[in-house]
């Protein structure tokens, strides 16, 4: 299979869950309409991995970006739920089962000199006494949702402490 196949393959899936996804920021349709049916970019997505009180969210420290939640690209064939649960162990040494609704699908750029790409925000809850081994570099912490903490995506604080508060609501059995 090709990698444009493959690619192709990642968008459907993308965007099957940007159709279920909770909420959209952004102009995610603009985005899609501009791409076609191909991406030159990877996609992107990350999890929001709350704690058991809904009070926490793991997050790690990107170089540059500043507190972001776990994640990355998507590689070429993977869905954004696989590229998200496998960047979310890599970068934490967690294992998380992620819920079955995305909570968010956006639109952002990941570097001052790439264009946008889609992104979705998948929801986990994860025990916090769970041991963490980040990467090297990027340390991996919890952080209260009460707090604003620096971020390349200063949005993100709300974006995540709003979908806690759904989950609290009882919208989701965590």
């Amino acid at each position: 299979m090709s990698r444009e196949e493959l690619q192709r393959r990642s968008l459907a899936a993308a965007l099957g869950d940007v159709a279920v996804a909770r909420v959209e920021f952004d102009d995610v349709a603009g985005w899609v309409a501009g791409v076609g049916a191909s991406p030159a970019d990877p996609l992107g997505a990350e999890v929001w991995a709350f704690d058991r009180d809904l009070s926490r969210i793991l997050l790690v420290r990107n170089p540059w970006r500043g507190w972001v939640p776990p994640g990355g690209k998507v590689e070429a064939g993977e869905s954004p739920r696989a590229a998200a649960r496998r960047e979310f162990r890599e970068e934490t040494g967690v294992d998380a089962e992620l819920l079955a609704q995305p909570a968010g699908a956006c639109v952002r750029s990941f570097h001052p000199a790439k264009p946008p790409t889609l992104s979705l925000s998948y929801a986990a809850i994860v025990d916090s006494a769970a041991p963490l081994t980040p990467e090297p570099g990027q340390p991996a912490a919890w952080m209260s949702l009460d707090d604003v903490w620096e971020s390349w995506f200063p949005d993100d604080v709300v974006r995540m402490r709003e979908h806690a508060q759904w989950l609290a609501a009882g919208s989701v059995s965590p």
